[in-house]
């Protein structure tokens, strides 16, 4: 099965480089599916092609770096004109939850700043309704239980229930990049995504989310059938 996985998404990753045209500034993601794009992107790199990265988290940055992809800061490249990344689930109209990695907030501000966004995963990613994956939320550490609490009371106003627990990681509680923590909320079944992002928002101890909406542009999702683009407006075989 994990060869199988990891198969599907190299072909995804391999799909995704069809995008990159020399001169561009691009977004790199973080997790298992978009290093191994990082690695192929090094490898084109490595061959002549000139592009520009911009990476959202240290762990990226620093394989880009070891594969020899020219880095840029987001306050130095303030407009990319692609971002390739993974994804935890992929849902209806390519809503997303992302932060399983524990950088969504960095993926966020890239996607937001990029013209498109492609995310490229294995076909188990592909959803009816998000929330099968806990979803990520990351907050301050300062008043945590009073902001743990509020995101219960406003998923509890959408008839959304489940463990909202602190991320912890080999016995630690896991920190950020940016220093802040992660609740990840098992809520199950998210019918209105929309509706729990704009909720979370308002909550003032919530730094960001993991629901992803309206800011990929097309998916990648390879299995045993092949590759898949998937977009907004449809679904196209190839």
């Amino acid at each position: 099965m994990a060869a199988n996985s990891d198969s599907a998404k190299r072909a995804a990753a391999a799909r995704a480089l069809d995008e990159v045209r020399p001169g561009m500034r691009l977004g790199l993601g973080t997790g298992s599916t978009a290093n191994i794009f990082v690695e192929l992107l090094g490898e084109r790199v490595r061959g002549g092609l000139a592009v520009r990265g911009v990476p959202t988290s240290e762990a990226t940055r620093a394989l880009a770096e070891r594969v020899g992809i020219a880095l840029a800061t987001l306050d130095q490249l303030p407009e990319l004109d692609l971002t390739v990344d993974g994804a935890d689930e992929i849902g209806p109209d390519l809503a997303l939850i992302k932060g399983g990695g524990g950088a969504l907030l960095r993926e966020k501000i890239v996607a937001a700043a990029s013209a498109a966004m492609v995310v490229i995963a294995d076909h188990t990613k592909v959803v009816s309704t998000l929330g099968r994956f806990p979803l990520p939320i990351e907050v301050v550490p300062f008043g945590l239980e009073a902001t743990r609490r509020a995101i219960i009371a406003a998923a509890t106003a959408l008839g959304l229930t489940g463990d909202v627990r602190l991320r912890m990681e080999n016995g630690h509680v896991f920190v950020t990049d940016g220093g802040h923590f992660i609740l990840d909320a098992g809520f199950g079944a998210i019918p209105d995504p929309l509706a729990l992002a704009q909720r979370l928002a308002g909550i003032p101890g919530v730094v960001e989310h993991g629901l992803f909406i309206g800011l990929a542009t097309k998916a990648i999702v390879a299995g045993d059938g092949g590759v898949q683009v998937l977009t907004r407006a449809a679904t196209t075989e190839s």
